[in-house]
């Protein structure tokens, strides 16, 4: 239920954690994976795997979408 938590941090440091290259990426995928396996979700598993494999942009795209939503692309919470 991690992706519960993150959502639950404030704006500013969801920017900062998907500011920074590396630490965005282990976000994405920790974040991305435990949404996947808790809401067993085709979408969210298709979209982990992406992260996995494609994580630093994903992880600029959700900065910015963070920015604008407050939440990460792709999610509901």
């Amino acid at each position: 239920m991690l992706y519960k938590k993150f959502a639950k941090l404030s704006r500013l440091v969801q920017f900062i954690l998907l500011l920074i290259p590396f630490v965005n990426w282990v976000t994405e995928v920790v974040v991305r994976w435990s949404s996947a396996l808790h809401k067993k979700d085709t979408l969210q598993t298709v979209i982990a795997l992406l992260v996995t494999i494609f994580g630093v942009a994903f992880g600029w795209i959700d900065m910015i979408w963070v920015l604008l939503f407050g939440r990460l692309t792709f999610t509901n919470n």
